[in-house]
């Protein structure tokens, strides 16, 4: 006896165009303005393309062809394409920092999603902020779901060798502050740093998350890494709208995809990449739309033992193009095999394990075997400590092995302008063994916790050719960057956190490999200062509009930032008419 065929799924736009009473009318008349023929609306799913295409987020420039790709592909497969706008947040381009507004494109996504009659989404972003504020709105919805990321941008050129995005803009502002690039040469390597639209084709935050929704199965293999300008980035945008026609079709949702065991793969191979530190923030944050139970801790445990594979700036040498010729992010996850779940499901149906077995790796220096990695330590370490209650984090791959450990005396910023107007200064009281502080820079302090915990070093110690200082802020830092840096100081100094009281002089403890972070001085002292800024808070700048509801509802990094009413799901079911 052959067994009973399942139910299929009743698509959720069925009850805005399946209707033959004054609400369907309504529906169908509207959007047949658009020359859409009758059968367009005879049950077929419909897909929302949600894109974060503008002009002014070039990394995301070449979504608005891409789109017509994923359109092409939910035709052929027999469903009804519609795409629409969301907020774009350009990373190089917003004020005082595009984090500041993930939220406000998650609520945007979420509402957009849950408001309009669609059976599932493909979300088109790239930006660093755009993907995981696109997440968290889908998340909250949980309808099926594919990510096609834009792509990166291809490898920059200057004076005959290969630069990439951030990284060397880091290096070569440095350099010009010591004295050993001219300006000249400086403005020349602009023009050859970003030669297509794309994102930074560092592992940057935007190649790290790409990575990610690739690992958690949320995306086509390759979409990490096929550059934004190859005509395989279209391929897979034509095979992204094919499937999740067949997904909208099977109801397989987002929340069947993102399990607590995607989350620790995602841990696993952000490690393997060396992936942003900004991956940890939307990480919690997902999580928390998702109920998925998933801590700060879990980056430092579920990451430990993993080296660094892949030779990538910033922790190593190649591109993302190189990356992607050596056989892209399902080789890197063969050579990780033994360490991730591997039967959790993706969009495709086939396993994780499945999608990348016949992976092959074609450059050995790029793509790094577990018994010769590019280096022993990488992941995130999550220190704990006096200075830091609710956390910090550190980027070891990107760090100089020999301030892993380190003890030294504190030189404070009060703000980001107290750091640009004496950094440089000749008379700020600073050695190579100082520890730079910096407050003032939080999710609420800035607001939107920019990335500038990559403090540029004191002009007078670049020219004694000091390459790296133990530096610490409640700030984030670009994935691009690089640097013993300690980020995401939690409580940050604008909530009152120790960090607040830090002041020039004090002794400082970093000690990486045991992950502690301690202000030493007596635990009295350090009650009495707190108590003292207490008593001389001012009320808050921050009285109207979007900054207003930031300010008061954000949480600390530890739950990823995201908003205190935020947490959970809204789901999918809107039950009044609009008419």
């Amino acid at each position: 006896m052959s067994p009973k065929p399942k139910d299929k799924p009743v698509l959720r736009s069925t009850r805005s165009y399946g209707g033959q009473g004054k609400d369907g009318f309504i529906h169908r008349s509207w959007m047949k303005s658009q020359g859409l023929p009758a059968d367009a609306f005879d049950g077929r799913p419909v897909i929302g393309i949600c894109n974060t295409w503008s002009e002014l987020t070039p990394c995301n420039a070449g979504l608005r062809d891409v789109a017509e790709h994923v359109k092409r592909g939910v035709w052929e497969a027999g469903g009804l394409p519609l795409e629409f706008p969301a907020m774009s947040l350009g990373e190089t381009q917003m004020r005082p920092t595009a984090m500041l507004f993930r939220n406000l494109l998650a609520m945007e996504v979420e509402e957009s999603i849950r408001g309009n009659p669609i059976d599932a989404v493909v979300l088109l972003g790239g930006c660093d902020k755009t993907t995981p504020g696109q997440l968290m709105g889908a998340a909250s919805v949980d309808l099926p779901t594919i990510v096609v990321s834009s792509g990166p941008m291809l490898n920059g050129k200057f004076r005959g060798r290969d630069i990439g995005s951030g990284t060397d803009v880091w290096r070569f502002s440095e350099a010009v502050r010591a004295g050993t690039m001219s300006t000249a040469e400086f403005m020349a390597a602009e023009s050859g740093m970003s030669r297509t639209p794309g994102t930074c084709m560092t592992m940057g935050s935007a190649s790290t998350m790409a990575g990610l929704v690739e690992a958690m199965g949320l995306a086509l293999p390759f979409n990490a890494t096929a550059p934004a300008v190859d005509a395989r980035r279209r391929l897979i945008a034509h095979d992204s709208g094919r499937l999740i026609v067949r997904m909208a079709r099977e109801d397989l949702r987002i929340s069947k995809i993102l399990t607590r065991s995607a989350f620790e793969n995602a841990v696993r191979v952000l490690a393997a990449i060396g992936g942003s530190t900004n991956a940890v923030l939307h990480l919690l944050a997902l999580a928390g739309r998702l109920g998925v139970p998933f801590e700060l801790s879990d980056f430092d445990h579920l990451s430990s033992g993993i080296p660094l594979l892949v030779d990538l700036q910033p922790s190593g040498r190649y591109l993302m193009e190189d990356l992607h010729y050596a056989g892209g992010l399902p080789a890197v996850m063969k050579e990780l095999d033994s360490l991730l779940n591997a039967g959790v499901p993706t969009i495709t149906g086939q396993t994780l394990g499945e999608s990348y077995a016949a992976a092959e790796c074609f450059n050995r220096e790029v793509i790094r075997p577990l018994s010769a990695p590019v280096k022993p330590a990488s992941g995130i370490w999550v220190l704990s400590g006096n200075l830091c209650p609710g956390g910090a984090v550190m980027k070891p791959s990107a760090a100089a092995n020999e301030l892993f450990r380190h003890r030294g005396r504190a030189v404070v910023f009060e703000s980001i302008e107290d750091l640009h107007a004496r950094i440089d200064d000749p008379a700020l009281v600073v050695d190579a063994d100082s520890v730079l502080v910096l407050k003032g820079c939080g999710p609420k302090g800035y607001p939107g916790m920019p990335e500038v915990g990559n403090m540029p070093l004191p002009r007078k110690l670049l020219e004694q050719g000091v390459k790296d200082m133990v530096r610490i802020s409640d700030a984030r830092m670009s994935g691009t960057a690089f640097g013993t840096v300690v980020l995401h100081v939690s409580p940050e100094s604008a909530a009152g956190g120790p960090l607040a009281v830090v002041r020039s002089g004090d002794e400082i403890l970093l000690d990486g490999p045991n992950r502690r972070l301690e202000l030493l001085i007596d635990a009295h002292e350090l009650k009495a200062r707190l108590a003292e800024w207490q008593q001389n808070q001012q009320p808050s700048k921050f009285t109207r509009g979007y900054y207003r509801l930031y300010t008061e509802h954000v949480t600390q990094a530890e739950r990823g930032c995201d908003f205190d009413f935020l947490a959970g799901a809204s789901g999918s079911m809107v039950e009044r008419e609009s008419h």
